[in-house]
Protein backbone atom coordinates (compact mmCIF):
# COMPACT_ATOMS: atom_id res chain seq x y z
CA UNK A 1 0.00 0.00 0.00
CA UNK A 2 2.52 2.56 0.86
CA UNK A 3 6.46 1.93 -0.64
CA UNK A 4 7.77 5.65 -0.33
CA UNK A 5 6.60 8.13 2.66
CA UNK A 6 7.76 11.78 2.73
CA UNK A 7 7.56 13.29 5.97
CA UNK A 8 8.52 16.59 6.47
CA UNK A 9 10.21 17.42 9.80
CA UNK A 10 11.43 20.29 11.79
CA UNK A 11 13.50 18.38 14.94
CA UNK A 12 10.44 19.36 17.17
CA UNK A 13 9.13 17.61 19.84
CA UNK A 14 5.62 16.99 18.21
CA UNK A 15 7.12 16.25 15.15
CA UNK A 16 9.45 13.55 16.48
CA UNK A 17 6.39 11.86 18.31
CA UNK A 18 4.66 11.97 14.93
CA UNK A 19 7.59 10.21 13.57
CA UNK A 20 6.66 7.23 15.93
CA UNK A 21 4.05 6.63 14.54
CA UNK A 22 5.02 7.05 10.60
CA UNK A 23 7.87 4.43 11.57
CA UNK A 24 4.99 1.90 12.99
CA UNK A 25 3.44 2.66 9.52
CA UNK A 26 6.12 1.91 7.44
CA UNK A 27 7.53 -1.03 9.35
CA UNK A 28 4.58 -2.57 8.65
CA UNK A 29 4.59 -2.06 4.91
CA UNK A 30 8.26 -2.17 4.67
CA UNK A 31 8.27 1.33 2.89
CA UNK A 32 11.11 3.70 2.84
CA UNK A 33 11.01 6.99 4.71
CA UNK A 34 12.17 10.17 3.30
CA UNK A 35 12.61 12.65 5.65
CA UNK A 36 12.70 16.12 4.36
CA UNK A 37 13.55 19.88 5.67
CA UNK A 38 12.82 22.76 4.63
CA UNK A 39 14.87 25.91 5.17
CA UNK A 40 11.87 28.41 5.41
CA UNK A 41 13.73 31.33 3.07
CA UNK A 42 10.03 32.60 2.59
CA UNK A 43 10.04 34.40 6.11
CA UNK A 44 10.92 37.92 6.14
CA UNK A 45 13.77 37.64 8.71
CA UNK A 46 15.43 35.08 6.29
CA UNK A 47 15.33 37.36 3.30
CA UNK A 48 16.17 40.62 5.20
CA UNK A 49 19.26 38.76 6.70
CA UNK A 50 20.47 36.44 3.71
CA UNK A 51 23.11 34.12 3.09
CA UNK A 52 24.72 33.37 6.51
CA UNK A 53 21.05 32.57 7.77
CA UNK A 54 20.00 30.39 5.14
CA UNK A 55 23.43 28.17 5.57
CA UNK A 56 22.67 28.47 9.32
CA UNK A 57 19.41 26.95 8.80
CA UNK A 58 20.06 24.63 6.14
CA UNK A 59 22.95 22.83 8.53
CA UNK A 60 20.19 22.80 11.38
CA UNK A 61 18.12 20.82 8.94
CA UNK A 62 21.19 18.21 8.10
CA UNK A 63 21.00 17.79 11.70
CA UNK A 64 17.36 17.41 12.46
CA UNK A 65 17.29 14.94 9.17
CA UNK A 66 20.15 12.90 10.14
CA UNK A 67 18.69 12.53 14.00
CA UNK A 68 15.33 11.37 12.40
CA UNK A 69 17.10 8.54 9.94
CA UNK A 70 19.02 7.06 12.63
CA UNK A 71 15.73 6.61 14.96
CA UNK A 72 14.59 5.19 11.52
CA UNK A 73 17.32 2.94 11.42
CA UNK A 74 17.03 1.83 15.09
CA UNK A 75 13.43 0.89 13.97
CA UNK A 76 14.47 -1.08 10.98
CA UNK A 77 12.88 1.34 8.50
CA UNK A 78 15.09 2.51 5.80
CA UNK A 79 15.32 6.35 5.38
CA UNK A 80 16.85 8.68 2.97
CA UNK A 81 17.01 12.76 4.16
CA UNK A 82 16.93 16.12 2.07
CA UNK A 83 17.02 19.40 2.70
CA UNK A 84 15.51 22.36 1.11
CA UNK A 85 15.04 25.82 0.82
CA UNK A 86 11.75 27.49 0.05
CA UNK A 87 7.99 27.97 1.63
CA UNK A 88 7.09 24.69 3.33
CA UNK A 89 3.81 23.60 1.75
CA UNK A 90 5.09 23.78 -2.05
CA UNK A 91 8.32 22.77 -1.19
CA UNK A 92 6.47 19.71 0.64
CA UNK A 93 4.53 19.19 -2.45
CA UNK A 94 7.25 19.08 -4.93
CA UNK A 95 9.91 16.76 -2.88
CA UNK A 96 6.65 14.40 -2.56
CA UNK A 97 6.55 14.29 -6.17
CA UNK A 98 10.67 14.20 -7.04
CA UNK A 99 10.61 11.09 -4.92
CA UNK A 100 7.42 9.50 -6.21
CA UNK A 101 5.96 9.23 -2.62
CA UNK A 102 2.67 8.15 -1.89
CA UNK A 103 1.93 9.59 1.01
CA UNK A 104 3.15 13.01 3.38
CA UNK A 105 2.62 12.37 6.73
CA UNK A 106 3.57 14.94 9.45
CA UNK A 107 2.99 16.85 12.35
CA UNK A 108 -0.27 18.98 12.71
CA UNK A 109 2.32 20.88 15.50
CA UNK A 110 6.23 22.12 15.21
CA UNK A 111 8.56 24.26 17.07
CA UNK A 112 7.16 27.37 17.16
CA UNK A 113 4.00 26.11 19.13
CA UNK A 114 0.17 26.85 17.24
CA UNK A 115 2.07 27.87 13.78
CA UNK A 116 5.16 26.47 12.21
CA UNK A 117 5.29 22.94 10.59
CA UNK A 118 1.08 23.47 11.86
CA UNK A 119 -2.42 25.09 11.26
CA UNK A 120 -2.46 26.92 8.22
CA UNK A 121 0.88 25.36 6.86
CA UNK A 122 -0.20 21.63 7.15
CA UNK A 123 -3.56 22.72 5.46
CA UNK A 124 -1.74 24.10 2.63
CA UNK A 125 0.30 21.15 2.26
CA UNK A 126 -3.15 19.15 2.22
CA UNK A 127 -4.43 21.87 -0.50
CA UNK A 128 -0.75 21.63 -2.81
CA UNK A 129 -0.07 17.47 -1.73
CA UNK A 130 -0.74 15.61 -5.21
CA UNK A 131 -0.56 12.54 -2.64
CA UNK A 132 -2.17 11.43 0.31
CA UNK A 133 -1.54 13.20 3.51
CA UNK A 134 -1.63 11.74 6.51
CA UNK A 135 -1.57 14.59 9.67
CA UNK A 136 -0.80 13.42 13.07
CA UNK A 137 -1.98 15.64 15.94
CA UNK A 138 -0.16 15.89 19.52
CA UNK A 139 -1.49 13.07 21.38
CA UNK A 140 -2.52 11.06 17.94
CA UNK A 141 1.24 8.74 18.62
CA UNK A 142 -0.84 6.65 21.22
CA UNK A 143 -3.76 5.75 18.68
CA UNK A 144 -2.95 1.65 18.09
CA UNK A 145 -1.56 1.03 14.88
CA UNK A 146 -3.00 -0.98 13.04
CA UNK A 147 -6.60 0.87 13.25
CA UNK A 148 -9.32 -0.68 14.01
CA UNK A 149 -11.75 0.85 13.45
CA UNK A 150 -11.64 3.59 10.03
CA UNK A 151 -14.21 6.27 9.73
CA UNK A 152 -14.31 7.27 5.96
CA UNK A 153 -17.17 10.38 5.51
CA UNK A 154 -18.77 10.62 2.40
CA UNK A 155 -21.34 12.46 0.39
CA UNK A 156 -20.85 10.38 -2.57
CA UNK A 157 -18.46 12.28 -4.69
CA UNK A 158 -15.39 11.04 -6.80
CA UNK A 159 -13.32 12.24 -3.94
CA UNK A 160 -15.05 10.77 -1.29
CA UNK A 161 -14.60 7.69 -3.27
CA UNK A 162 -11.28 8.26 -3.83
CA UNK A 163 -10.60 8.35 -0.18
CA UNK A 164 -12.86 5.15 -0.06
CA UNK A 165 -10.53 3.11 -1.89
CA UNK A 166 -7.18 4.30 -0.17
CA UNK A 167 -8.87 3.21 3.21
CA UNK A 168 -9.93 -0.21 2.31
CA UNK A 169 -6.09 -1.57 1.79
CA UNK A 170 -5.44 -0.53 4.99
CA UNK A 171 -8.33 -1.39 6.20
CA UNK A 172 -7.41 -5.19 4.91
CA UNK A 173 -4.28 -4.78 5.95
CA UNK A 174 -5.40 -4.76 9.61
CA UNK A 175 -8.60 -6.59 9.15
CA UNK A 176 -10.13 -2.89 10.64
CA UNK A 177 -13.90 -1.91 10.46
CA UNK A 178 -15.49 0.44 8.23
CA UNK A 179 -16.93 3.01 9.05
CA UNK A 180 -19.10 5.08 6.29
CA UNK A 181 -20.46 8.04 7.55
CA UNK A 182 -22.90 10.72 5.54
CA UNK A 183 -23.67 13.76 8.29
CA UNK A 184 -26.80 15.90 7.09
CA UNK A 185 -26.21 19.50 7.65
CA UNK A 186 -28.76 21.45 9.37
CA UNK A 187 -26.60 23.89 10.13
CA UNK A 188 -27.90 26.68 7.17
CA UNK A 189 -31.43 24.98 7.51
CA UNK A 190 -34.50 27.06 8.92
CA UNK A 191 -37.29 25.60 11.37
CA UNK A 192 -39.54 24.31 8.69
CA UNK A 193 -37.36 23.20 5.82
CA UNK A 194 -38.31 19.59 5.77
CA UNK A 195 -38.16 19.21 2.28
CA UNK A 196 -34.61 20.26 2.43
CA UNK A 197 -33.72 18.14 5.19
CA UNK A 198 -35.81 15.05 3.44
CA UNK A 199 -33.41 15.50 -0.08
CA UNK A 200 -30.16 15.71 1.79
CA UNK A 201 -31.28 12.76 3.74
CA UNK A 202 -31.96 11.14 0.59
CA UNK A 203 -28.70 11.91 -0.80
CA UNK A 204 -27.09 10.87 2.59
CA UNK A 205 -29.04 7.00 2.59
CA UNK A 206 -27.79 6.79 -1.04
CA UNK A 207 -23.88 7.69 -0.20
CA UNK A 208 -23.63 5.33 2.61
CA UNK A 209 -25.44 2.47 0.94
CA UNK A 210 -23.26 2.60 -2.01
CA UNK A 211 -20.09 3.14 0.57
CA UNK A 212 -20.96 0.18 2.25
CA UNK A 213 -21.53 -1.76 -0.58
CA UNK A 214 -18.14 -1.20 -1.96
CA UNK A 215 -16.50 -2.10 1.75
CA UNK A 216 -18.02 -5.11 1.69
CA UNK A 217 -17.61 -6.11 -2.03
CA UNK A 218 -13.90 -5.93 -0.53
CA UNK A 219 -14.72 -8.40 2.07
CA UNK A 220 -14.59 -6.53 5.04
CA UNK A 221 -16.85 -5.23 7.73
CA UNK A 222 -18.57 -2.35 7.08
CA UNK A 223 -21.16 -0.46 9.56
CA UNK A 224 -23.09 2.78 7.79
CA UNK A 225 -24.13 5.64 9.30
CA UNK A 226 -26.15 8.80 8.68
CA UNK A 227 -26.28 11.39 11.53
CA UNK A 228 -27.64 14.77 11.17
CA UNK A 229 -25.40 17.87 12.85
CA UNK A 230 -25.01 21.25 13.12
CA UNK A 231 -21.66 20.92 10.52
CA UNK A 232 -20.62 18.39 8.59
CA UNK A 233 -17.21 18.63 11.17
CA UNK A 234 -19.17 18.62 14.19
CA UNK A 235 -20.74 15.46 12.94
CA UNK A 236 -17.13 13.90 11.68
CA UNK A 237 -16.07 14.97 15.28
CA UNK A 238 -18.83 13.36 17.52
CA UNK A 239 -18.55 10.08 15.22
CA UNK A 240 -14.76 10.10 16.16
CA UNK A 241 -15.53 10.18 20.00
CA UNK A 242 -18.86 7.67 19.54
CA UNK A 243 -19.17 5.04 18.66
CA UNK A 244 -15.38 6.11 17.80
CA UNK A 245 -12.43 5.39 14.89
CA UNK A 246 -8.46 5.35 15.21
CA UNK A 247 -8.47 7.01 11.96
CA UNK A 248 -10.20 9.44 9.47
CA UNK A 249 -9.85 8.84 5.80
CA UNK A 250 -11.62 12.04 3.83
CA UNK A 251 -11.71 13.69 0.47
CA UNK A 252 -10.67 17.15 0.28
CA UNK A 253 -13.15 17.98 -2.38
CA UNK A 254 -16.57 17.00 -2.69
CA UNK A 255 -20.13 17.82 -4.07
CA UNK A 256 -21.17 21.21 -5.06
CA UNK A 257 -25.18 22.68 -4.27
CA UNK A 258 -27.63 20.32 -2.79
CA UNK A 259 -25.39 17.32 -1.63
CA UNK A 260 -22.04 19.39 -0.69
CA UNK A 261 -20.34 19.11 2.69
CA UNK A 262 -17.04 17.19 2.33
CA UNK A 263 -15.26 20.78 0.80
CA UNK A 264 -11.72 21.69 1.45
CA UNK A 265 -12.88 23.71 4.56
CA UNK A 266 -14.53 20.50 6.09
CA UNK A 267 -11.41 18.63 5.58
CA UNK A 268 -9.38 21.45 7.05
CA UNK A 269 -11.93 21.83 10.06
CA UNK A 270 -11.66 18.29 10.58
CA UNK A 271 -7.76 18.69 10.81
CA UNK A 272 -7.85 21.21 13.96
CA UNK A 273 -10.28 19.09 15.74
CA UNK A 274 -10.42 15.36 15.23
CA UNK A 275 -8.16 13.42 17.89
CA UNK A 276 -6.94 11.12 15.73
CA UNK A 277 -4.83 10.58 12.39
CA UNK A 278 -6.75 12.15 9.21
CA UNK A 279 -5.66 10.67 6.06
CA UNK A 280 -6.70 13.35 3.42
CA UNK A 281 -6.97 12.52 -0.40
CA UNK A 282 -6.71 14.83 -3.28
CA UNK A 283 -9.32 14.55 -6.04
CA UNK A 284 -8.07 11.96 -9.26
CA UNK A 285 -6.70 14.45 -11.27
CA UNK A 286 -9.24 12.64 -14.61
CA UNK A 287 -12.14 13.54 -11.85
Amino acid sequence: MFDRICVPTDGSDAAAAAFEHVLAIAADHGATVHLLHVADTTRDSVTRIGGDVVDVLEREGESIVEAAAARAAEAGVDAETAVRQGGVPETVAAYAEEVDADLVAMSTKGRQGVEHLVGSTTERVVRESPVPVLALRPGDETVPYPYEDILVPTDGSPAATAALDRALPIAERAGATVHVLSVVDTGGIGIGDHVEVDVLSEYADDAVAEGVERVEAAGLEAVGAVEAAPSAARGIRAYVDDPGADLVAMGTHGRTGVGRYLLGSVAERTLRTAPVPVLTVPVPEEE
